[in-house]
């Protein structure tokens, strides 16, 4: 597996790697040994899936608040989609800095995101499926959100209209969020 490193402390891309032949690929997504010797030891307990039927489709900005603050690991199973997180955690010197990493079947990247950082995507082709473990259980009572154009985002819509909840299109802009981390 590739771990790279990013300009934000703690968010790191991995790349597994992919044995393939005619028949197609194995590739071995996580592996718990492999991980404590990138120095990456979380312990993880929920896996989540979506799909998004159509492209330009945003979900997030979203955190939990500790102590039920939740680290992922994202990939994507199919399709593809712009991964983005924004530190939040008070005193980083690179508060409100966000990164956009593009996931893909195709590329078989995956995206560390610790808690203390804001976490969404918008999905760049159809029918596109994001699966991705969490450290903590979800807690309705923690979970918040931060408008999606309120972080000078580049989410390379282009002309696209994006697709929003309801909670996400009305979720506060950045500038009046109080970061728990």
């Amino acid at each position: 597996m590739r771990v790279d490193e990013t300009n934000l402390a703690g968010i790191v891309i991995l790349t597994p790697r992919r044995f393939g032949d005619e028949r197609g690929f194995f590739s071995e997504s996580w592996n718990r040994q492999r991980m404590i010797d990138a120095g990456l030891d979380i312990d993880w307990v929920q896996d989540n899936h979506s799909l998004s039927a159509a492209p330009g489709t945003i979900r997030g900005l979203h955190y939990q608040a500790p102590p039920y603050a939740q680290s992922k690991l994202v990939r994507c199973g199919r399709g593809g989609l712009l991964d983005v997180v924004v530190d939040i955690r008070k005193g980083s010197e690179t508060y409100g800095h966000w990164l956009g990493v593009e996931l893909s079947f195709e590329n078989g990247r995956q995206l560390l995101v610790p808690d203390g950082f804001l976490h969404g995507f918008v999905t760049l082709q159809p029918n596109t499926e994001v699966i991705y473990k969490c450290s903590c259980y979800y807690s309705p009572e923690a979970e918040g959100a931060v408008r999606w154009d309120s972080c000078g985002i580049d989410w390379n819509l282009g002309d696209t209209t994006p697709i929003l909840s309801e909670k996400d299109a009305a979720a506060p802009s950045f500038s009046e969020f109080e970061s728990p981390f």
